[in-house]
């Protein structure tokens, strides 16, 4: 089976995600077909884990590939395109996680500068931590990153702000009072159980919490990616980028 044989993108998937990549009247012909094989060399990348340099000769030369999805993340173009899809009308739920993913040595040696580089050092290793939100559906509507040591509770504010929702839904780590009346001023019930050192306890609605699962299913599938599943790119906005394609072909299937 060749490399053109298990491209990931279906033609009516395409139709959905180009107008927010274009926007104008070249998303049809060369240039559509152009940006097309350009999209599907990214996602190779994303879904085997290869390095640039072993991109097949077939999507191009693999440095102007990558100079080009470097350009795109710096643009927003990728976070665009998965807002667009992650639009859900679903204002049910929103089950807030994190989950630890290990970077690869590769990943370290950036150039210092301004942007935090979401890369922490523990016991195993250099590691990013993804604090994501997901709605009823399971799929991803917003996430973070952060170094690895860092915890989830303070992270959590962000990601569901301005989100509308009936509920929202964490593991202990999310259990403070400060989170718990956040949740409380956008008019949600927290399903998250008490921590065991709480004085004060909250009731715990469990059938429920039994749907925190959601979000569990969702980093599995995420982590099929194997670019998401260990981190190789050594700016945290590429590797957001990644995270980002990822998520988009999850909204897609």
């Amino acid at each position: 089976m060749g490399v053109l044989d298990r491209l990931v993108l279906r033609d009516e998937q395409w139709e959905r995600i180009a107008p927010h990549i274009i926007g104008d009247e070249r998303t049809r012909g060369s240039s559509g077909r152009d940006n097309r094989m350009f999209v599907e060399a990214v996602l190779w990348i994303v879904r085997t884990g290869s390095p640039w340099r072993d991109l097949p000769e077939v999507f191009g030369e693999w440095n102007s590939v990558f100079r080009r999805f470097s350009r795109w993340s710096q643009k927003g173009i990728w976070w665009r395109m998965f807002a667009a899809m992650s639009d859900d009308p679903d204002f049910e739920y929103l089950i807030v996680d994190s989950t630890i993913i290990r970077a690869h040595q590769h990943a370290a040696g950036g150039k210092k500068g301004a942007e935090d580089p979401a890369l922490g050092r523990s016991r195993g290793g250099l590691s990013t931590k993804i604090h994501m939100v997901v709605r009823g559906l399971g799929c991803p509507v917003r996430f973070t990153l952060t170094a690895g040591q860092k915890g989830d509770a303070p992270q959590a504010d962000a990601l569901i702000e301005g989100l509308p929702a009936k509920v929202v839904m964490g593991d202990t780590a999310y259990d403070s009072d400060r989170l718990r009346a956040e949740i409380a001023g956008k008019g949600a019930v927290a399903v998250i159980p008490n921590n065991p050192s709480r004085a004060k306890k909250y009731p715990l609605d469990k059938d429920l919490y039994a749907q925190r699962h959601l979000i569990e299913c969702c980093f599995s599938k995420l982590k099929q990616f194997r670019r998401v599943a260990t981190r190789f790119e050594k700016t945290a906005r590429n590797y957001q980028a990644v995270v980002t394609i990822a998520a988009t072909v999850l909204w897609l299937r």
